[in-house]
């Protein structure tokens, strides 16, 4: 657990499944997390078909995204990555939750790399996870201080225009407009300075040298088409004993959007291996 913020709280979010079937243990719980700048519904909403078949989904916001209060405290990934940890506690003490129960996480971006961190704790509740559209280390420290800087002056609205070349595979913008629209009008009304701290956090991220630690079986998702983290950008997490890597074709930043059935398809597998 990090020591560094116990004060982040996350509120869950019953995406899809009802809450007597996670007391009853009926079906796997499956967790899932945001790309910076989305609200997790959104951004999960077309897989919840693909989803809700096997498992009781769960989501949760970041700080001043989506549903989720704004965060006045700068806040690490690992801090992130033990309220995920806090909030499950919590529902498997609301609920009921059998022991035995597999509960797995899956996060796209910023939850990937919650993901990924996750997967380094050998006591983490969670039994397999899945990072979408992530890496160990995502670009650099300076890009990412400049970004919060812009972002806190300015305000979210600048990262519009940039967020819909780099989230979005060529021609998928034409294809799907409204879910492009959504997922945009989310990021406009994130409150700047939660994703400003977010940003900060990212850019003090990075798990490279500790991937050997990797303790829980991991499936690491990219998109081919994906400029903020490439294919590329995880051969040393595909180096691993316990990761397995997978590319989705004609996808770029934003997989569960713009690949719902393909996405669902290589959780599902993997998931319920």
């Amino acid at each position: 657990m990090s020591e560094s913020n116990t004060s982040l709280t996350l509120t869950p979010q019953l995406l899809s499944g009802s809450i007597d079937d996670l007391g009853a243990g009926k079906r796997p719980l499956l967790v899932v997390g945001p790309s910076l700048g989305t609200s997790v519904s959104v951004l999960w909403g077309s897989s919840l078909v693909h989803l809700s078949e096997q498992f009781t989904v769960i989501g949760w916001d970041l700080p001043g995204h989506g549903s989720a209060d704004p965060y006045d405290q700068p806040f690490e990934i690992a801090d992130l990555a033990d309220a995920v940890e806090a909030m499950v506690a919590e529902l498997c003490t609301a609920h009921g939750l059998p022991a035995e129960l597999p509960i797995y996480a899956a996060g796209v971006s910023i939850a990937g790399t919650v993901s990924l961190t996750l997967a380094l704790r050998a006591q983490t509740r969670f039994t397999r996870l899945a990072a979408l559209c992530t890496a160990a280390r995502i670009g650099d420290p300076q890009m990412w201080s400049e970004r919060a800087d812009l972002v806190s002056r300015a305000g979210t609205p600048t990262m519009v225009e940039g967020s819909a070349q780099r989230w979005f595979a060529p021609g998928f913008m034409a294809k799907q407009p409204a879910v492009v629209t959504s997922l945009l009008n989310s990021l406009q009304h994130t409150d700047r300075h939660s994703y400003a701290r977010a940003c900060r956090a990212l850019g003090r991220y990075d798990l490279t040298a500790e991937l050997e630690k990797i303790a829980r079986p991991l499936l690491v998702i990219s998109g081919a088409e994906d400029p903020v983290a490439p294919p590329s950008a995880v051969a040393d997490i595909a180096a691993t004993g316990l990761a397995t890597t997978a590319v989705l074709d004609g996808v770029a930043h934003q997989a569960p959007a713009e690949a719902p059935e393909a996405t669902s398809r290589l959780l599902k597998e993997f998931l319920n291996d």
